[in-house]
C-alpha cells in the first residue's frame, strides 16, 4: 500500500470497524486493542487530510475574492490561510513517511553523556528537556524509567518511555551523537567548549512478538533508587538491573513504582534490545533499527548545536539547519524529523559535513 491513499484508508477503516462488531472480538484484549488503535490512527490521518483540503479551499476562495475585488486588506488573511495549509500539509507529509516496520510503536529513548565531563552531563539534561518538550507538543505521554545524575551537575544517563502515535517513527531520526558548542557556564575563564551526548532509540515490542529469554542467561540485581533533587523517586530497594550474559546487554529501571513493575519494564526493555539484535543478524539491517554504532565523541555526531560564536543547529546527514536554536531547544524538531524521513526514504546519503 502507498504511504497515503485516501480511498484505501477509508476502506481499511470500514474493514476494521466491521471487525469490532464480530462476535468474540473483545475476548482477546491485546488483539482488540491493536485493531482499535489502527482504526483510530487511520481515522486521524483522514481527518488531517480533510482539514488540509479545507484549508487549501479556504485560501483559494480568499485569494480569488481579493483578486476580484482588488482588496489589499485581505492579504494578511490570505497569508494566514496559506500558512495554515502549509502547516497541515507538512504534518500530513511527515506522517505519510511512517512506512517502517516499527514506526507505529511507542519508543524508549536513552541519552548518555559522552566526552566533555560536567559540560556533557549538562548538555544531556538540556537534550532531555528538549525531547520532553517535543513529546508534550505532540500530546505524547512520557515516563522516566531510569535516571543517573551527573557528579557535579546535569545527567549522566536517562531512559524515557515515550508513548504516542508513531512515537518511534518520529524519534528514530534522533539516533546518534549530538554535539554542542558553547561558552561553558562551568568554565570561569569563559572559554568555548565542545561536548557530546548520544541518543539511542528502541521501539517498544508488544506481546505479539515472541522473544524467549532463558532465566539462566540473566542476572537480576535489586538496588536502591536514586534521582534528581526534588524528583519523586522511591528510595527503597526497588530499582531493577538485568544483565543478559550472552550479549552483555544491561538494562535497568528505577522509577517510583514497585519492584515488580520495575522488573516488568526492565524485561520489556531487554526484550526490545534482544529482538533488535536478532533482526540485525537475520536481515543485516544494522543502522535501520539500532542506528550506526558510533563513538560518543568528536567526528561521530549526527547533529551540531552551536551557541557561540553564532547560533545554528545543523543536521549533518540531511543538511537541514536553522538559526533559531532556542525554538529547537524548546522542542521544535519537526523540520529535522521531516527532512530525515524524506532523506531516509530516498536511501540516505550523508550530507556535506562543513
Amino acid at each position: 500500500m502507498s504511504p497515503f491513499n485516501l480511498d484505501r484508508l477509508k476502506l481499511r477503516v470500514d474493514e476494521l470497524e466491521r471487525k469490532q462488531l464480530e462476535p468474540g472480538f473483545w475476548d482477546d484484549p491485546a488483539k482488540s486493542a491493536q485493531v482499535v488503535q489502527e482504526a483510530g490512527s487511520m481515522k486521524r490521518r483522514i481527518e488531517e487530510y480533510d482539514a488540509m483540503k479545507q484549508a487549501y479551499d479556504d485560501a483559494e476562495v480568499m485569494l480569488e475574492m481579493g483578486q476580484e475585488e482588488n482588496d489589499e486588506s485581505l492579504i494578511p488573511e490570505i497569508r494566514e490561510q496559506i500558512d495554515t495549509f502549509k502547516s497541515l500539509y507538512d504534518k500530513l507529509r511527515l506522517s505519510s513517511l511512517m512506512v517502517g516496520e516499527f514506526d507505529d510503536k511507542n519508543a524508549i529513548m536513552t541519552l548518555h553523556a559522552g566526552a566533555g565531563g560536567t559540560e556533557a552531563c549538562d548538555w544531556t539534561s538540556m537534550l532531555m528537556r528538549m525531547y520532553l518538550r517535543w513529546a508534550e507538543k505532540h500530546d505524547m505521554k512520557t515516563e522516566i524509567l531510569d535516571y543517573q545524575e551527573g557528579d557535579e551537575a546535569g545527567v549522566k544517563s536517562v531512559t524515557i518511555e515515550i508513548d504516542g502515535e508513531n512515537a518511534y517513527g518520529y524519534l528514530r531520526s534522533e539516533k546518534g551523537v549530538h554535539r554542542l558548542v558553547r561558552i561553558s557556564p562551568f568554565d570561569a575563564a569563559g572559554r568555548r567548549h565542545t561536548s557530546f551526548s548520544s541518543c539511542e532509540i528502541m521501539p517498544v515490542i508488544d506481546d505479539t512478538v515472541d522473544v524467549e529469554i532463558n532465566p539462566d542467561d540473566i542476572r537480576i540485581d535489586v538496588f536502591r533508587s536514586s534521582g534528581a533533587g526534588g524528583q519523586k523517586v522511591n528510595k527503597t530497594s526497588s530499582a531493577i538491573r538485568i544483565t543478559h550474559f550472552p550479549t552483555g546487554i544491561v538494562v535497568q529501571c528505577q522509577n517510583e513504582r514497585s519492584q515488580y513493575q520495575n522488573k516488568d519494564k526492565a524485561m520489556e526493555m531487554l526484550k526490545a534490545k534482544l529482538y533488535q539484535l536478532e533482526l540485525e543478524k537475520q536481515k543485516e539491517r544494522r543502522g535501520e533499527i539500532q542506528g550506526e554504532v558510533m563513538e560518543n565523541a568528536f567526528g561521530s555526531q549526527i547533529r551540531s548545536y552551536v551557541f557561540h560564536p553564532y547560533s545554528m543547529v545543523k543536521d549533518l546527514r540531511t543538511g537541514e539547519e536553522t538559526g533559531n536554536i532556542q525554538a529547537v531547544m524548546d522542542g521544535d524538531l519537526d523540520a529535522f524529523m521531516n527532512a530525515y524521513l524524506a532523506w531516509s526514504a530516498k536511501g540516505g546519503k550523508a550530507a556535506e559535513q562543513n
